[in-house]
């Protein structure tokens, strides 16, 4: 599979052959994913929580990345295979199903696609959904060594962060789970919702010129590293190579003894 993104045609297509995870999730009631994916999800999609399965209990931020080890058995208990072709898919336009995408590229697995434009994209086709749970066969992930495009807050200097969150927290207005409002001293506010059309993710020459001044080795952050893997994905769409990740993002800066700026500006 070539490219980042599949579309909801082609899925319909290739259910089957694909291993396809629901990945829906939401930050004021972690028990919504769940119940969206019993009430309904896609033929064959097995459900990913979040919390539970693409993240450590602790570290840096509120969703640091799992262990090596961690995330390779849960891939294997998830039945993704060093082969498998994954498509992954969410309700918020790749804002959350990103993050698998992208965690399975930062370890070199590349037969992965977003659905674009979600569970929206595939109801809009009239394409169906099934109530349940899918329970997938375990396999066993080959072993491999680290998570690459990564990098932490004492690795910011000198280069510029592209900040994907809602202008209204970029600027402080607004703070709903950080202990600080604002954005990281010259980060560049990039919102993830200016990467889509109607949640269909933009043309690749429109993201081209959409972050054309955006430097080669910029980095993406948003609250807790999560959003910004939606950004990654635009960024390979607009032909430029992934970029790295602040996985802890703001939400590891702000509990820090680091300065934080306010208003629309760097």
């Amino acid at each position: 599979m070539t490219g980042p993104l599949i579309s909801a045609a082609d899925l319909l297509a290739r259910l089957g052959e694909v291993e396809l995870f629901d990945l829906r999730w939401s930050l004021t009631d972690p028990t919504h994913g769940v119940r969206a994916y019993e009430e309904g999800h896609l033929p064959g999609a097995v459900f990913v929580d979040l919390d539970r399965d693409l993240a450590a209990v602790e570290g840096s931020g509120r969703h640091p990345l799992p262990s090596v080890s961690g995330f390779r058995e849960t891939l294997g208990r998830l039945g993704v295979g060093r082969e498998s072709h994954v498509v992954v898919y969410d309700d918020v336009s790749g804002g959350v199903a990103a993050r698998m995408w992208w965690m399975l590229r930062s370890i070199g697995h590349h037969e992965v696609k977003l659905l674009d434009g979600g569970l929206q994209a595939w109801v809009g086709m009239g394409y169906p959904l099934v109530p349940g749970r899918v329970t997938p066969e375990p396999t066993t992930y080959p072993a491999f060594s680290e998570f690459t495009g990564v990098v932490r807050h004492d690795q910011l200097e000198g280069r510029v962060v592209a900040d994907v969150r809602a202008p209204e927290r970029y600027r402080g207005d607004v703070e709903p789970v950080d202990p600080k409002a604002g954005h990281i001293p010259g980060a560049v506010n990039y919102p993830i919702a200016g990467n889509l059309d109607n949640g269909m993710f933009l043309s690749g020459s429109e993201l081209a010129e959409r972050y054309r001044e955006f430097p080669d080795d910029g980095v993406v952050a948003c609250g807790s590293g999560v959003n910004a893997c939606q950004a990654a994905i635009a960024l390979v769409l607009a032909g430029r190579a992934m970029p790295d990740v602040y996985v802890g993002s703001f939400s590891d800066w702000s509990r820090r003894d680091l300065p934080v700026a306010t208003g629309p500006n760097p």
